[in-house]
């Protein structure tokens, strides 16, 4: 059985089904409880599961992710969130100095099968410190599984294979796909596996290569290209680390061009990564040079103005056209 699910839908029936099945796994975070999260994902929860398990916290997100890696050190699997991206960075001694290390620091003898849920990136008209796309920061980081999903569908199936873990995950999710589209998801609980890309549309020209809420962007621009002649391919990433570099290489070698897509600013961005690797691993199949659609190395605008600073549709097809006639 399937039913119509948003983004926000879906991963609120995965945090439910996998408490029912796993009494370790614990909530935490701002609002998370009776209000039910800042973006509704957990709610519910608090009502069904209880005060044990469905924890409000303190405005203190160095506090939430330290007394997370506590308790998954000691054998629970905390689910702590962060109310907004941008104030990720209040906690980001925390995970990279002993979320990201402790496997290694005690050469495997306490793992954090931990997953840290964060609200990422812009376009909803937010402030800046409520629209950062800081999944490099975190894909950066030895140790660290950073996942990032595309569809109500892809959000579930994710979420589950995270809270099956045993290292720990940076769960992004896209905040302007919470609510922006429903698809069928299945009500039974199902798993789609960390480190592993999909290809979300074949193609034959070009490789478009995106994560998390381009990808639907990226879908939509592929259809205008049909118009125009050109039968792009879509990859979509899902996890940033470990990446599935041999999907990214394995469709840029089939189709000899490419564009990368991504929200975050140019400058360092997980596109310069993707790009690295198909220089060292399809460099001789390319037969064009690989183009960036990003966001621009500023602070993200006022809400008035941020149209002009994301990806959109036009950018991404002025690139592939740009790299069809090459």
């Amino acid at each position: 059985m399937s039913m119509k699910m948003t983004m926000a839908q879906a991963l609120n029936a995965c945090l439910s089904q996998e408490m029912a099945r796993d009494p370790n796994i614990i909530l935490l975070g701002e609002d998370v409880g009776k209000d039910g999260g800042v973006f509704r994902v957990t709610e519910g929860l608090f009502d069904k599961y209880g005060k044990e398990r469905v924890m409000d916290t303190p405005l203190a997100e160095s506090g939430i992710v330290g007394t997370s890696i506590g308790m998954a050190a000691l054998g629970l699997r905390p689910v702590p969130e962060i109310q907004f991206d941008g104030f990720s960075f209040l906690a980001y001694h925390q995970v990279i100095s002993h979320m990201a290390r402790m496997r290694n620091r005690t050469r495997g003898r306490f793992t954090l099968p931990m997953v840290l849920r964060i609200p990422y990136g812009g376009a909803i008209k937010a402030l800046e410190h409520h629209g950062e796309a800081i999944e490099t920061l975190y894909a950066h980081l030895p140790g660290l599984v950073v996942v990032t999903p595309s569809s109500p569908y892809e959000a579930k199936g994710l979420l589950a294979s995270a809270l099956e873990s045993k290292d720990p995950v940076v769960f992004l999710e896209p905040k302007r796909l919470y609510r922006a589209f429903k698809e069928e998801v299945p009500e039974e609980r199902y798993t789609i596996p960390l480190g592993k890309a999909r290809i979300a549309k074949e193609g034959k020209d070009i490789s478009i290569i995106s994560y998390g809420s381009n990808t639907p962007m990226t879908l939509e621009t592929a259809t205008e290209l049909e118009k125009e002649g050109i039968n792009a391919e879509i990859v979509d990433l899902r996890t940033l680390n470990p990446c599935d570099w041999n999907t990214v290489t394995e469709s840029v070698k089939k189709t000899g061009r490419v564009v990368v897509v991504h929200e975050a600013v140019k400058t360092l961005g997980f596109g310069a990564e993707i790009i690295a690797r198909i220089n060292e691993k399809a460099f001789y199949h390319l037969v064009a040079q690989p183009r960036r659609v990003t966001s621009w190395d500023t602070i993200i605008p006022l809400p008035e103005t941020e149209k002009y600073f994301f990806p959109d549709v036009n950018r991404i097809k002025k690139a592939v056209i740009e790299v069809m006639r090459e």
